[in-house]
């Protein structure tokens, strides 16, 4: 049995498959020439991430896949509903990476919060000539503890997130359109453990009351926060998205930024990637990384722990 792990995969995953006597390949192959690598290398299991699309051509002209994985949450990089009419397993891993896209939203939130992305560039460039004026533009930092931090999409992501806003000392608020309420453990290092229950609310209401507001939502056909949405919210609201491309409509966010109804903003996700627009790298409001939600040793490990082992579950 061969694997491909075509955007790569942890060497936990590797050693847990080669154990169970698979072959693992950890090639990175062009999109363009996936096809007939598969084909000569008769390959069983595809696993990607979110580089690497698997469509209804790829799936018709691979006879010999058997099994599709995906390192992580979102699947719209692959067609799902078409891989498993056609006999295929799909499959992903949703826990794996949540604490990691939860701790990189609080990372944003606490740098654009005390203006951390615009000191740690300003500093090296003018720390020495311009010391008193950098400390005056960024001495109106605020504090996380005892603000509302609101969540669209509540669901393994957006808990975590809601977790770690817990432990910062926030009221957490939170949307979804699939979900009424969610029970919450907060586990302590010393094995004391604390029980929340978040019962959902509007999206209006969200948008109303948060301090910072963070999205766990999937890819969809329609923009999530749009001009509209924005209008909804409290005045100088602090924003992030790691959840995916193309849900925070980039130009309305810019405007919003001009306009100081956004205070600050952070983007892990972009509509155009891997070119994202000038504009948005450009600004000083916004905090940027690039799509590294789940990227970091601990989550890949996990991802590549838990694909081994359902792999090895369905084709033994």
């Amino acid at each position: 049995m061969k694997v491909l792990a075509n955007d790569g995969v942890s060497q936990s995953g590797i050693n847990a498959l080669e154990a169970a006597g698979y072959e693992v390949i950890t090639t990175t192959v062009a999109q363009e020439q996936l096809q007939n690598y598969i084909n000569e290398n008769n390959i069983d299991v595809l696993l990607v991430r979110s580089a690497t699309t698997v469509r209804q051509d790829l799936i018709d002209n691979c006879p010999s896949l058997k099994v599709i994985g995906r390192g992580g949450v979102g699947m719209d990089n692959i067609d799902v509903d078409y891989a498993r009419s056609k006999g295929l397993k799909v499959i992903n891993t949703p826990a794996a990476s949540s604490h990691s896209v939860a701790e990189l939203v609080f990372g944003h939130f606490y740098g654009l919060a005390r203006f951390l992305h615009n000191s740690n560039r300003d500093m090296p460039l003018e720390g020495d000539a311009n010391f008193k004026g950098l400390k005056k533009a960024y001495a109106k930092g605020t504090e996380l503890k005892g603000k509302t931090l609101g969540v669209l999409g509540f669901g393994r992501i957006g808990q975590a997130t809601a977790k770690v806003a817990l432990g910062a000392g926030m009221k957490v608020v939170a949307f979804d359109p699939f979900l009424e309420k969610a029970d919450l453990q907060l586990d302590f290092y010393d094995g004391q453990k604390l029980n929340f229950e978040i019962k959902t609310i509007s999206k209006e209401e969200v948008l109303k009351q948060s301090d910072f507001l963070t999205l766990h939502v999937p890819a969809q056909k329609d923009y999530v926060i749009d001009e509209a949405e924005f209008n909804q919210m409290k005045d100088g609201v602090i924003i992030a998205n790691a959840a995916r491309g193309g849900v925070v409509n980039e130009v309305a966010l810019v405007k919003a930024l001009e306009s100081g109804k956004v205070a600050r903003a952070a983007l892990d996700v972009y509509e155009k990637e891997p070119k994202p627009e000038v504009q948005l790298l450009m600004n000083p409001s916004l905090s940027l990384t690039p799509h590294t939600g789940a990227a970091t040793n601990e989550a890949q490990d996990r991802i590549g722990t838990e694909l081994a082992e359902q792999i090895i579950a369905i084709l033994g």
